[in-house]
């Protein structure tokens, strides 16, 4: 499909945000691109499989195309893009295209011209789908039969090469490039159950070897095999992967982490190259073997016979772009990597010049790039390289270096050679299944017998236990029974006796004066309990008496006072009315005085802003205005509500009033003309009272910040150590969850850090352990402020053991910041990284912290520091250091590292 780069000014280096298939420089001229395919559809369709043969201009010999290890070169046109159609509309293409004899002239004037000859020519509509069967599915293809090949992209920056290759199809599945249609490929052609597929994604950034797919893994060394001469990456990421989506999602992920920068030729420029290694592992079964070797092994048991596994390697290589400086507009760090991308191309061109002349020596250590495609120019892989160009005449010369290189590259030839071995790893895991298999079947039979036999016992076991516990039950029956009959024998006997007692009592009777005396006690018992309910009933009258009399006067009391209690009523009603009035009232005065300052620190960021457009917009009244009125808007407010005022209203009991106002004092505090008056008012210890008592995440992080303003000044510095600031700090830092509320508390103690007379303070009080916890949650912006305070804290040591007011180990290192700083050193996040390494080199010059800092590693990063640093004054300190330091100079020895 189409695919273009638009001609738009800008610079700087950074990582893709977008997956493979979002370039925008792609989307500008796809529809026009669709068009064009659209039209030609009919005739791909009716054309012939292209006939593979070597290419050459005019004047060279014929094509040999019976050569199967020669490196096929194709060709590809990009279409005209926006700016082009605009800048170059009076000016014919510098190439004209002959697809159907394979060749392509080069214009160097309206009369004159040059022709060359390649295996394929695509035009600017040629489809993804024809690209990949003509320029990569052949190398696929021999992939899956047991050799390496190589597919790589070649061309200037913005021609097309990431799209021809690396292209997802997200929006338009037509739209897919040679990396995902080979894995479709491969997965379509091997079998989920015996064969494997592992994938590394790999990038060369300014000749270092980094993995997209572990960020962390950023310096892979490459290792060569002395017997076989095999080039490997053994340190890079290998992921097994089952199907597409999952190699998709790699893929992105890859993609995400790439370098690329803004240029004037393209903007999103890869600024590396970027290495796909897919590994297939085949199980070759039944007629696929060679002939010779069922020969070989015809007297074998079919269940015996070892499987053939054939191992291929697919490599696809999507090159950074060249370019010219003076077109793309290259500087500072983009220029450094123009720079480095330049140098591995020439290097490439010049190992294939050196194999298509069978040169004694080719240069293949020049170059990381070189090493790593060693196989594929002279090796022993099968090799597709597509060079693309664009037609604008203006980069004629770059069209011309383009198809030089692919002219070049086209008389390489390589031997190709088949991987195939024996897998008797595998025979010996099916035999030690088989083996398994028997061994845990014997064990079941063994089991069961056991199983049988203890269960035999059991049952013999249960039986007489039955039995035994029948007897007893019948022989406590026996005995219960003997028991029962002998009391019954026993109660007759006493029945018996009691009887004979009493007929010998009965002779005995009771005379009448007992009788008599009886009744006369029943009488006076009868007596007393009347008199005692008449008691009982006395006393509930009198008591029923005296309630009615205290129920009259209390009616009479509330009859005479009914009109007093009314009128008071009625004015404690009237007073609590205007209790909550006047509550409102001052509920409304705050919340409009809220309002006014929220809308006057509005106004004056409007302000600022009409005024930077007007400075671009070429009008200088808008700054002198600013300049003769520093901040009209705050100064209008001191005039009207006060500093006083707007500091009070940081313990207001509306939210929205405190959040305005201390986003007002965070504001001002941002100015070093207000930091003096805002502490003369008290502003410090507000601030420092709302990061102590309020809750509220807003509040916390804009105090955090206006505290990090104030701390830049070190009188104010020292007042909020005095009041507690740094403890408060570290407990905040402790509590909070919001990344940048984390970066205002890092960002005020790393301005505290830079005070030689705290440091004490800052460790005494939990500062400097505060500003290492906070690297838990691993937020970029927070890190940065964390190792900027670092640096500042090394920096502050080493100026006072310069000066002799400080000896004995840093306190970073007894406080166990080493291994953090040892692993951030070589950060991707170039703010962390500077800091870190000013932080190591201001460690090693006080020769007390030596030996522990080569014991956790630092010694490898200050010696990287010395060499791959991109600042010139950091690594001359680097060097300085290393070579004054007696203990830094034996280990360096010991170890033969030379800086």
């Amino acid at each position: 499909m189409a695919f273009s780069s638009s001609a738009t000014g800008g610079g700087g280096n950074g990582y893709r945000t977008s997956g493979v298939g979002n370039r925008g420089s792609m989307k500008q001229t796809t529809a026009n691109f669709k068009s064009l395919s659209l039209k030609s559809k009919q005739q791909n369709q009716n054309q012939q499989p292209p006939v593979v043969r070597r290419s050459s201009s005019l004047n060279a010999t014929a094509p040999k195309d019976d050569v199967d290890g020669r490196v096929r070169v194709a060709v590809r046109l990009r279409p005209r893009n926006a700016e082009e159609l605009v800048a170059d509309a009076d000016y014919a293409d510098c190439v004209e295209l002959q697809p159907e004899v394979k060749r392509l002239k080069l214009r160097k004037n309206n009369w004159d011209s040059d022709t060359y000859e390649f295996d394929e020519v695509f035009t600017d509509f040629a489809s993804q789908k024809r690209v990949y069967e003509v320029v990569a599915k052949p190398v696929v293809e021999s992939v899956l039969d047991g050799y390496n090949g190589t597919v790589m992209a070649y061309g200037q920056t913005g021609t097309g090469k990431t799209y021809t290759l690396g292209q997802l199809g997200d929006e338009d599945s037509s739209d897919r490039g040679i990396m995902v249609r080979a894995m479709e490929d491969i997965f379509a052609n091997i079998s989920p159950e015996t064969d494997f597929v592992s994938v590394s994604y790999l990038q060369i950034y300014m000749e270092t070897i980094q993995d997209l797919l572990d960020p962390s893994n950023d310096n892979i060394p490459i290792v060569e095999d002395p017997k076989t001469g095999d080039v490997s990456v053994p340190g890079a990421t290998v992921w097994e992967i089952r199907d597409q989506s999952g190699f998709l999602e790699l893929l992105q992920l890859g993609e995400a982490h790439r370098f690329a920068a803004n240029t004037k030729l393209n903007t999103e420029s890869s600024r590396s190259h970027a290495i796909l290694m897919v590994q297939v592992r085949r199980s070759v079964i039944g007629g696929e073997a060679s002939s010779s070797e069922d020969d070989n092994h015809n007297h074998l048991g079919r269940s015996c016979d070892p499987p053939l596994v054939r191992r291929g390697k697919l490599v696809v290589v999507d090159l950074a772009g060249s370019e010219r400086v003076q077109k793309s507009g290259s500087e500072g760090h983009t220029l450094e990597e123009a720079k480095s991308i330049n140098l591995s191309l020439s290097a490439l061109g010049k190992c294939i010049n050196a194999v298509a002349e069978n040169s004694p020596h080719v240069p293949v250590r020049d170059s990381k790039l070189t090493r790593l495609l060693k196989d594929s120019f002279g090796g022993s892989a099968r090799t597709s390289l597509i060079v693309t160009i664009g037609p604008s005449p203006r980069h004629r010369g770059e069209t011309t270096s383009t198809i030089l290189f692919g002219q070049r590259a086209m008389k390489v030839e390589n031997m190709l050679k088949i991987k195939e071995e024996f897998d008797y790893k595998s025979l010996s895991r099916k035999l030690e299944i088989q083996l398994d298999k028997v061994i845990i079947e014997n064990e079941r039979r063994q089991k069961a017998f056991d199983d049988e036999i203890k269960r035999i016992t059991l049952e013999a076991q249960h039986h007489i236990s039955e039995v035994e516990r029948k007897f007893a039950i019948e022989l406590e029956k026996e005995r219960t029974k003997c028991q029962m009959e002998y009391l019954d024998s026993i109660k007759k006997l006493e029945e018996k006796w009691m009887v004979n007692q009493q007929d010998h009592h009965s002779g005995f009777t009771s005379g009448p004066c007992n009788r008599e005396g009886k009744t006369v006690s029943d009488s006076e018992e009868l007596a007393k309990v009347e008199k005692l309910l008449e008691n009982e009933s006395n006393l509930r009258k009198a008591a029923e008496q005296e309630f009615n009399y205290l129920k009259a006067q209390m009616v009479l009391l509330t009859s005479t006072g009914a009109g007093g209690n009314t009128e008071l009523l009625q004015l404690h009603k009237m007073l609590e009315d205007e209790t909550i009035e006047k509550r409102k009232l001052q509920e409304e005065v705050s919340t409009l005085q809220g309002q006014l300052l929220q809308l006057t620190f509005e106004a004056d960021q409007m302000r600022k802003n009409l005024d930077k457009v007007g400075s671009l917009n070429g009008f200088p009244n808008g700054h002198s205005h600013m300049e003769n009125g520093h901040n009209p808007s705050f100064n209008s407010l001191f005039e009207q509500v006060g500093l006083h005022r707007i500091l009070s209203m940081l313990e207001s009991q509306d939210a929205n009033v405190r959040i305005h106002a201390v986003k007002v004092v965070a504001n001002l505090a941002a100015e070093e003309a207000n930091q003096e008056k805002i502490v003369a008012a008290g502003g410090l210890s507000s601030l420092l009272m709302l990061l102590r008592s309020y809750e509220d995440e807003t509040v916390r992080r804009v105090a955090a910040g206006a505290l990090a303003n104030l701390a830049m000044n070190e009188a104010n510095q020292e007042l909020i150590v005095a009041e507690g600031g740094i403890s408060l700090l570290a407990v905040t830092a402790e509590d909070a969850e919001d990344p940048q509320t984390l970066r205002m508390v890092a960002g005020a103690i790393a301005n505290l850090c830079g005070n030689d007379k705290l440091q004490t303070k800052l460790r005494s009080e939990g500062g400097i352990r505060a500003l290492l916890g906070m690297v838990r949650f691993r937020h970029p912006d927070v890190l940065a402020q964390i190792a900027r305070g670092i640096a500042n804290f090394a920096k502050c040591e080493s100026r006072a053991a310069a000066q002799g007011t400080k000896s004995g180990k840093s306190l970073l290192i007894e406080d166990g910041a080493m291994p953090w700083i040892v692993q951030y050193a070589n950060s991707e996040a170039s703010p962390i990284r500077r800091h870190i390494e000013l932080a190591l080199c201001h460690l090693a010059q006080h020769e007390v912290n030596v030996r522990d800092m080569i014991a956790g590693g630092a010694l490898w990063e200050l010696v990287r520091i010395s060499r791959d640093c991109s600042r010139e004054d950091i690594r001359s300190l680097a060097r300085r250091t290393l070579s004054s330091s007696p203990t830094f100079q034996a280990e360096l020895r010991r170890l033969r590292i030379e800086v």
